[in-house]
């Protein structure tokens, strides 16, 4: 080591990173001959594949066959199962008729709060297997629950099991569970599993309205043996708008719990190639491995004590599995990290080991490097977004060969660095190269600990730093090893998140990635500082990012493992009486090409008033269509009614064929004092002072969306000041565009699927309508003032 220093640190190095990501998770798949008492990765693998036979979203035809699977699992688990069933209305206006399959294992102390294990078991709509999002979280708790129950236990805490309907459209099978079931009152803390692609680490969510420090104590307790989890994620997550049914419990509730999801592989989310053959088992046997220790540990623990008046910094670790310290030590770490950086820079003047104008330098190279990396990683996506135009077709951000981009770029940066420092590198200037890159991560550190308390834990790289420091002080020639040691900790914390932000944000976070790398290289220094062919070195990693770059482009074209998302819709304007085909394709294809030979020029007014969609996604193209005889729905005016002020108004929706959804606008913004629909109240939610989105305070066009099974009809009861005039736009949409006998539409090829995320092969009937134009079936308009005094018109 000592004659090849560079080679055998690079090999250290190179072992860190393969470390950083192999022991992140499980690498050994638990057969079919795994002890009964233990959790099988392919005894849940046979349910996931009995799950995800066909899209069983709510409402479709599938969506019974999960149902009774799951039931007559729990029925040889010797559990008796019930459904539970209601109309919901969740805060973001989406309502349905969800149908929960709940069962109990009842524990030794009633007076105990109960432990759920909770996932959902509908697929997105319309196209979307659900092998991952969830049908992988149900068979983790199947699995989980026989291998628990597999010992006899006697556990002192109720454990509710609830496989929730209706998450993928609106969370309204966890909304119905907490306003309704007698079981609610009773939850202490939850363990939710779900996904948001079909591979990597399942990474640990904390919900809680309060603060995190019991409840990531309580987790330590438990033993989990792969942990992946940081309070960064923590304090990002609950800044995003993603919620999941836990959410539901900790708004509704106040009940607090813990989220394991993954996110790798994200393109496959909600769509077709969300199979049980992309399934990673690695990732299932992660959820796994969560799920046993948990509800072992939770369903003997006091689950009332959870409740906490301190947040937490924590982070896995390889050795303990997580560190976790208050926030109250935020301030103190890096005072103390600042006071011995300062020692040590007096320590290194008087040494005469510290060079003022080779700092200067190294922190312009800093800089430079960052406005490189990023800049170049920036510009290069948007180029490649112009070169590759098909992947603006995918929705979630992340293209099929995303990981080639992520590890072309991130070598990109690397090479940049290599090349900028070859030029200020000399004999004995390693500490004063160190000196600004300290000075950098300790201002990361104070403005985490004012803006973004989570990441704080990025302190402890700037005492590794300052462990560097020293040693390059006092020797000039540091042992290589020993500073590959001290450099694991930065690898081990940000590489992940250079490889994790892309996936789950999209390649839009590429220059963030670079960024990161430019940081993580930085705090290499004391290690590539006295490498003595830092250009070759940058010769290499540029060598391999064009190797990335090739591959990426050898991949970018879609074919039978790589589909193109497409999507086409046929519109009927009942007002007009006119028709549209329309795609929220910018790509047409030999599935949609066929229907815009008359392709309309402006989409405008089309997309003001046309259903949203998860990502704002408009239609890009339409054309005339013709038009069919699709019955539209039946609207009646039951009772017009004038109160204090206040119309009381009642109206009948009834549907004239099969459809799956309705959505209801108004042509403007307009409040309503309040909303019955089918006798369930529409309640306003408030929490942490914001009203949320009700329909007494709105902040867009959209009324509700109603997810309809078996052409079930609506009442709606509105009240609204009388000065208000509302006109409505309703949209009837079913999913059966390709199966419609109106239609003989060509079906996609294999290297096709479904787009996800918007309303798809779809006819929808568009009617517009005021008050006025209804069909009265009681002519008579009563007003009744305050003195109950009646008179008729």
């Amino acid at each position: 080591m000592k004659k090849h220093p560079a080679f055998f640190s690079t090999l250290l190095i190179l072992l860190s990173i393969w470390y950083v990501f192999y022991s992140s998770k499980p690498q050994s798949i638990t057969a079919y001959d795994t002890p009964l008492t233990e959790f099988s990765t392919m005894r849940a693998l046979d349910h996931v594949k009995e799950l995800s036979k066909a899209p069983h979203y709510h409402g479709s035809p599938d969506h019974q066959n999960v149902q009774s699977y799951i039931i007559s699992e729990l029925d040889k688990l010797g559990l008796k199962s019930e459904i539970q069933t209601g109309f919901s209305i969740y805060k973001s206006g989406d309502m349905s008729t969800p149908e929960n399959v709940v069962a109990k294992i009842k524990g030794s102390d009633s007076s105990a709060k109960a432990l759920v294990l909770l996932t959902h078991y509908d697929s997105a709509t319309h196209s979307s297997f659900g092998a991952s999002d969830a049908a992988s979280g149900v068979a983790t708790i199947l699995e989980g629950l026989r291998a628990y129950l597999a010992k006899n236990p006697k556990p002192k805490n109720d454990i509710i099991i609830c496989f929730t309907d209706a998450e993928e459209i609106g969370l309204n099978g966890a909304d119905l569970f907490m306003k309704k079931h007698t079981w609610a009152k009773d939850i202490g803390l939850i363990l939710n599993f779900e996904a948001r692609g079909s591979g990597g680490n399942s990474f640990m969510l904390m919900e809680t309205n309060g603060k995190n420090g019991n409840l990531i104590g309580a987790f330590s307790e438990a033993s989990v043996q792969y942990p992946v989890t940081n309070s960064l994620a923590y304090s990002i997550y609950k800044m995003l708008p993603n919620d999941t049914d836990l959410t539901v419990f900790r708004e509704q509730g106040n009940i607090e719990g813990f989220n394991f999801a993954f996110i790798d592989d994200h393109f496959d989310y909600h769509t077709a190639n969300d199979t049980w053959e992309n399934l990673d088992l690695s990732t299932l046997q992660h959820q796994g491995s969560y799920l046993l220790p948990l509800l072992r540990h939770f369903s003997n623990a006091d689950l009332s004590t959870l409740t906490s008046d301190k947040d937490y910094i924590y982070f896995n670790a390889p050795i303990s599995k997580i560190i976790k310290y208050p926030f109250s030590w935020i301030h103190t770490l890096w005072i103390v990290a600042l006071i011995v950086f300062i020692v040590l820079l007096f320590y290194g003047r008087i040494n005469y080991r510290l060079g003022i104008i080779d700092g200067l330098k190294a922190s312009g190279a800093l800089v430079l490097c960052l406005l490189l990396a990023g800049g170049v990683t920036y510009g290069g996506w948007e180029l490649l977004k112009l070169i590759y135009p098909e992947y603006n077709e995918i929705q979630q951000g992340f293209t099929y060969n995303g990981y080639y981009y992520i590890l072309a770029f991130t070598l990109l940066s690397a090479a940049i660095c290599f090349k900028v420092f070859s030029y200020i590198y000399k004999e004995r200037n390693q500490a004063s190269l160190l000196v600004p890159v300290i000075i950098q991560w300790l201002l990361i550190a104070i403005l985490c600990a004012v803006y973004l308390e989570g990441a704080s834990y990025f302190i402890w790289l700037v005492y590794f730093a300052l462990l560097q420091l020293f040693i390059l002080i006092r020797q000039k020639r540091p042992n290589s090893v020993l500073m590959v040691v001290l450099s694991f900790p930065a690898l081990y914390i940000l590489l992940p998140f250079i490889a994790s932000f892309p996936v789950a944000l999209g390649l839009k976070m590429l220059p963030i990635a670079s960024i990161l790398t430019v940081l993580l290289f930085a705090l290499l220094l004391p290690i590539f500082s006295f490498y003595k062919y830092q250009h070759w070195y940058s010769a290499v990693f540029i060598i391999g990012s064009i190797v990335f770059f090739i591959a990426a482009h050898t991949t970018s074209d879609f074919n039978e493992k790589r589909q193109k998302p497409n999507s086409l819709v046929y519109i009927l304007d009942e007002d007009t009486h006119k028709a549209t085909w329309a795609t929220y394709d910018h790509l047409l294809d030999a599935y949609t090409l066929p229907y815009f030979s008359e392709e309309i020029k402006d989409n405008a007014a089309l997309n003001k008033t046309i259903i949203n969609s998860k990502y704002g996604l408009s239609f890009t193209k339409s054309s005339i269509a013709p038009f069919k005889n699709i019955p539209a729905a039946t609207i009646q005016l039951i009772s017009d009614t004038i109160t204090n002020n206040q119309r009381e108004l009642r109206l009948h929706i009834q549907p004239n064929r099969e459809i799956n959804r309705i959505d209801v606008y108004t042509q403007k913004v307009t409040n309503f004092t309040s909303l019955t629909v089918n006798g369930e109240q529409a309640l306003e939610l408030r929490y942490k002072d914001e009203l949320y989105h009700v329909f007494s305070k709105r902040w867009d066009q959209k009324l509700f969306t109603y997810y309809a099974k078996n052409s079930e009809p609506l009442l709606l009861d509105i009240t609204m000041n009388t000065d208000t005039d509302p006109s409505f736009v309703l949209f009837e949409s079913s999913y059966d565009l390709l199966q419609h006998p109106e239609f003989q539409i060509a079906p996609r090829t294999s290297a096709m699927m479904p787009k996800p995320f918007v309303l798809n092969d779809a006819v929808i009937v568009k009617r517009s309508f005021t008050l006025e134009q209804l069909e009265i079936v009681k002519d008579s308009v009563v007003t009744i003032d305050a003195e109950e005094n009646f008179s008729y018109e």
